[in-house]
């Protein structure tokens, strides 16, 4: 069976409002904006084609965040693999004439964003770049309320150790 206009209609206001939002919060949690769009593109496939499903459509939103970050771990998953078969690639230097200390600074919080954690990772990506309330990230995550405090309490704690000892004072 076709899909409804409904979800021809619903799936594209979805698109033209929260695509861009999708696809950064992707590539936050994966650091690569190509692959990000791939899984933003996928995540709205598939939430298009079980709209049906839906019991609240007004809550498609919090279902394609919750798709985007489960499909960016399935990301995540398999880069880990691959990476234990893959030597690693030697990263040149950046040329002189970049603007050192805004890519500095970015670079160092990405890096150290990556060193968290999956969950501490995406609570404070959910949070802090989406700014949602703990609510939504606790449903869009499976997990309690408690459990987002805590996890951006210990995220955020580590991420200040981790830019401490790299970049130093802002």
């Amino acid at each position: 069976m076709a899909p409804s206009l409904d979800a021809d209609a619903g799936i594209t206001a979805l698109y033209q409002s929260h695509q861009r939002a999708m696809v950064r919060l992707s590539t936050l949690l994966l650091r690569d904006s190509m692959l990000a769009e791939e899984i933003v593109q996928d995540s709205f496939v598939a939430v298009h084609r079980h709209w049906r499903r839906l019991r609240q459509p007004e809550h498609a939103l919090a279902y394609l965040r919750q798709t985007v970050v489960n499909r960016s771990r399935s990301a995540l998953r398999r880069r880990a693999v691959e990476q234990r078969y893959v030597p690693p690639v030697v990263r040149e230097a950046p040329g002189a004439d970049e603007d050192v200390l805004v890519g500095e600074r970015r670079t160092a919080v990405l890096d150290a964003l990556q060193l968290l954690p999956t969950r501490q990772r995406e609570v404070l990506v959910l949070r802090y770049y989406l700014d949602l309330s703990e609510a939504d990230i606790a449903a869009t995550l499976d997990i309690s309320r408690g459990a987002v405090k805590s996890h951006a309490s210990r995220g955020s704690a580590r991420l200040r150790e981790l830019l401490a000892g790299e970049v130093g004072p802002r």
